[in-house]
Protein backbone atom coordinates (compact mmCIF):
# COMPACT_ATOMS: atom_id res chain seq x y z
CA UNK A 1 0.00 0.00 0.00
CA UNK A 2 1.69 3.25 -0.99
CA UNK A 3 2.08 6.10 1.30
CA UNK A 4 -1.33 8.20 -0.43
CA UNK A 5 -3.64 5.10 0.58
CA UNK A 6 -2.11 4.48 3.99
CA UNK A 7 -3.38 7.77 5.19
CA UNK A 8 -7.00 7.10 3.79
CA UNK A 9 -9.84 6.21 5.94
CA UNK A 10 -10.89 2.84 6.07
CA UNK A 11 -14.00 3.43 4.64
CA UNK A 12 -12.22 5.23 1.49
CA UNK A 13 -9.65 2.40 1.86
CA UNK A 14 -13.05 -0.03 0.99
CA UNK A 15 -14.66 2.00 -1.54
CA UNK A 16 -11.48 2.54 -3.80
CA UNK A 17 -10.74 -1.13 -3.74
CA UNK A 18 -14.29 -2.06 -4.37
CA UNK A 19 -14.26 -0.18 -7.42
CA UNK A 20 -10.79 -1.42 -8.38
CA UNK A 21 -11.77 -4.62 -8.38
CA UNK A 22 -15.05 -4.91 -9.51
CA UNK A 23 -14.21 -2.81 -12.48
CA UNK A 24 -11.43 -5.05 -13.45
CA UNK A 25 -13.63 -8.74 -12.98
CA UNK A 26 -17.34 -7.37 -12.69
CA UNK A 27 -19.30 -7.79 -9.16
CA UNK A 28 -20.18 -11.01 -9.15
CA UNK A 29 -16.50 -11.89 -9.85
CA UNK A 30 -15.20 -10.09 -6.83
CA UNK A 31 -16.00 -11.47 -2.84
CA UNK A 32 -16.42 -9.19 0.09
CA UNK A 33 -13.22 -10.90 1.88
CA UNK A 34 -10.99 -10.09 -1.73
CA UNK A 35 -12.02 -6.33 -1.79
CA UNK A 36 -11.30 -6.24 2.36
CA UNK A 37 -7.98 -8.09 1.95
CA UNK A 38 -6.85 -5.24 -0.77
CA UNK A 39 -7.43 -2.57 1.20
CA UNK A 40 -5.35 -4.09 3.93
CA UNK A 41 -8.76 -4.26 6.40
CA UNK A 42 -10.64 -7.42 7.33
CA UNK A 43 -13.77 -9.00 5.74
CA UNK A 44 -15.53 -7.59 9.30
CA UNK A 45 -14.50 -4.20 8.85
CA UNK A 46 -15.93 -4.23 5.15
CA UNK A 47 -19.59 -5.73 7.14
CA UNK A 48 -19.16 -3.08 9.74
CA UNK A 49 -18.85 0.07 7.64
CA UNK A 50 -21.55 -1.03 4.73
CA UNK A 51 -23.47 -4.13 5.33
CA UNK A 52 -23.17 -5.77 2.19
CA UNK A 53 -21.16 -5.28 -1.56
CA UNK A 54 -24.09 -3.90 -3.01
CA UNK A 55 -24.05 -1.06 -0.42
CA UNK A 56 -20.50 -0.83 -0.33
CA UNK A 57 -20.48 -0.44 -4.52
CA UNK A 58 -23.70 2.47 -3.57
CA UNK A 59 -21.46 4.67 -1.60
CA UNK A 60 -18.39 4.35 -3.76
CA UNK A 61 -20.94 5.92 -6.44
CA UNK A 62 -22.06 8.44 -4.13
CA UNK A 63 -19.01 9.81 -3.01
CA UNK A 64 -16.73 9.91 -5.93
CA UNK A 65 -19.63 10.52 -8.79
CA UNK A 66 -20.05 14.47 -10.06
CA UNK A 67 -23.05 15.58 -8.72
CA UNK A 68 -21.41 17.91 -5.67
CA UNK A 69 -18.90 18.98 -7.35
CA UNK A 70 -21.05 20.43 -9.83
CA UNK A 71 -23.89 21.75 -7.36
CA UNK A 72 -20.76 24.08 -6.02
CA UNK A 73 -19.57 24.65 -9.56
CA UNK A 74 -23.27 26.17 -10.66
CA UNK A 75 -23.04 28.08 -7.05
CA UNK A 76 -19.79 29.41 -6.82
CA UNK A 77 -18.32 29.69 -10.35
CA UNK A 78 -20.26 30.74 -13.17
CA UNK A 79 -19.56 34.36 -14.57
CA UNK A 80 -22.74 34.47 -16.54
CA UNK A 81 -21.27 34.63 -20.28
CA UNK A 82 -22.59 30.84 -21.88
CA UNK A 83 -19.74 30.36 -23.71
CA UNK A 84 -16.75 31.03 -20.65
CA UNK A 85 -19.82 29.26 -18.83
CA UNK A 86 -20.65 26.10 -20.57
CA UNK A 87 -16.26 25.64 -21.32
CA UNK A 88 -16.06 25.32 -17.49
CA UNK A 89 -19.01 23.12 -16.95
CA UNK A 90 -18.01 21.12 -19.85
CA UNK A 91 -14.01 21.02 -18.74
CA UNK A 92 -14.77 19.80 -15.65
CA UNK A 93 -17.75 17.42 -16.57
CA UNK A 94 -14.53 15.56 -18.10
CA UNK A 95 -12.03 15.70 -15.88
CA UNK A 96 -14.42 14.23 -12.76
CA UNK A 97 -15.47 11.47 -15.71
CA UNK A 98 -12.37 10.37 -16.56
CA UNK A 99 -11.27 10.52 -13.03
CA UNK A 100 -14.05 8.13 -12.49
CA UNK A 101 -13.40 5.71 -15.34
CA UNK A 102 -13.63 2.73 -13.40
CA UNK A 103 -17.07 3.57 -11.96
CA UNK A 104 -18.85 4.46 -14.71
CA UNK A 105 -17.22 1.11 -16.43
CA UNK A 106 -18.84 -0.77 -13.48
CA UNK A 107 -22.27 1.08 -14.16
CA UNK A 108 -22.25 0.13 -17.84
CA UNK A 109 -20.93 -3.17 -17.41
CA UNK A 110 -23.41 -4.06 -14.18
CA UNK A 111 -26.40 -2.13 -15.71
CA UNK A 112 -29.33 -4.49 -14.42
CA UNK A 113 -27.63 -6.76 -12.60
CA UNK A 114 -28.39 -5.09 -9.20
CA UNK A 115 -31.77 -4.32 -7.62
CA UNK A 116 -32.23 -0.28 -7.63
CA UNK A 117 -28.73 0.23 -8.90
CA UNK A 118 -29.71 2.07 -12.06
CA UNK A 119 -31.70 4.22 -10.51
CA UNK A 120 -28.70 5.29 -8.15
CA UNK A 121 -26.21 5.81 -11.09
CA UNK A 122 -29.41 8.23 -13.04
CA UNK A 123 -29.49 10.03 -9.95
CA UNK A 124 -26.10 12.28 -10.52
CA UNK A 125 -27.05 12.81 -14.41
CA UNK A 126 -30.20 14.19 -13.47
CA UNK A 127 -29.35 16.12 -11.25
CA UNK A 128 -26.80 17.89 -13.57
CA UNK A 129 -29.15 17.82 -15.87
CA UNK A 130 -31.33 20.20 -13.28
CA UNK A 131 -28.31 22.46 -12.62
CA UNK A 132 -27.98 22.73 -16.66
CA UNK A 133 -31.87 23.83 -17.21
CA UNK A 134 -31.82 26.48 -14.32
CA UNK A 135 -29.07 27.18 -15.69
CA UNK A 136 -30.62 27.76 -19.19
CA UNK A 137 -33.57 29.57 -17.50
CA UNK A 138 -32.22 31.88 -15.93
CA UNK A 139 -29.50 32.48 -18.78
CA UNK A 140 -32.98 33.41 -21.37
CA UNK A 141 -34.81 35.79 -18.40
CA UNK A 142 -30.99 37.65 -18.25
CA UNK A 143 -31.64 37.86 -22.16
CA UNK A 144 -28.45 36.29 -23.00
CA UNK A 145 -29.78 32.92 -24.45
CA UNK A 146 -32.68 31.66 -26.58
CA UNK A 147 -35.38 30.51 -24.36
CA UNK A 148 -37.68 27.95 -25.67
CA UNK A 149 -36.88 24.48 -24.33
CA UNK A 150 -33.80 24.91 -21.74
CA UNK A 151 -34.55 21.42 -20.86
CA UNK A 152 -34.24 19.98 -24.04
CA UNK A 153 -30.64 21.94 -24.76
CA UNK A 154 -29.21 20.66 -20.91
CA UNK A 155 -29.97 16.83 -22.12
CA UNK A 156 -28.08 17.59 -26.30
CA UNK A 157 -25.29 19.48 -24.38
CA UNK A 158 -24.72 16.59 -21.78
CA UNK A 159 -25.42 14.22 -24.68
CA UNK A 160 -22.89 15.62 -26.81
CA UNK A 161 -20.26 15.51 -24.07
CA UNK A 162 -21.20 12.05 -22.82
CA UNK A 163 -20.53 11.04 -26.08
CA UNK A 164 -17.24 12.06 -26.37
CA UNK A 165 -16.61 10.92 -22.70
CA UNK A 166 -17.87 7.20 -23.79
CA UNK A 167 -15.71 7.07 -26.91
CA UNK A 168 -12.75 7.02 -25.13
CA UNK A 169 -13.45 5.52 -22.24
CA UNK A 170 -11.79 1.96 -22.88
CA UNK A 171 -8.76 4.06 -24.06
CA UNK A 172 -9.68 2.78 -27.33
CA UNK A 173 -10.51 6.17 -29.33
CA UNK A 174 -12.87 5.72 -32.40
CA UNK A 175 -11.81 9.05 -33.32
CA UNK A 176 -8.05 9.58 -32.57
CA UNK A 177 -7.08 12.18 -34.67
CA UNK A 178 -9.43 14.62 -32.51
CA UNK A 179 -8.50 15.40 -29.14
CA UNK A 180 -10.67 15.80 -26.37
CA UNK A 181 -9.82 19.67 -25.43
CA UNK A 182 -10.36 20.48 -29.54
CA UNK A 183 -13.64 18.67 -29.35
CA UNK A 184 -14.78 21.16 -26.30
CA UNK A 185 -13.58 24.04 -27.06
CA UNK A 186 -15.24 23.35 -31.10
CA UNK A 187 -18.49 22.00 -29.80
CA UNK A 188 -19.17 24.85 -26.48
CA UNK A 189 -18.43 27.56 -29.43
CA UNK A 190 -21.04 25.79 -31.80
CA UNK A 191 -23.51 25.24 -28.99
CA UNK A 192 -23.44 28.73 -27.37
CA UNK A 193 -23.51 30.20 -30.88
CA UNK A 194 -26.74 28.54 -31.48
CA UNK A 195 -28.22 29.42 -28.49
CA UNK A 196 -27.21 33.16 -27.71
CA UNK A 197 -29.56 36.17 -29.07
Amino acid sequence: MDSITSKLSSSDKLLLSALNLIAEKGYNGVTTLEIATAAGLSEKTLFRHFGSKQKLLEAAFDRYHYAEEMKKLFAEKLVWDLQQDLLLVSRTYHEIMNRNRKMIQISLKEDGQLPGFRARTQKHPQQLLEFLTDYFTLMAEKGKMISDNPELHAFSFMMMQFGAFINDLDSRTNYSNIGLEPFVQESVKIFARALQL
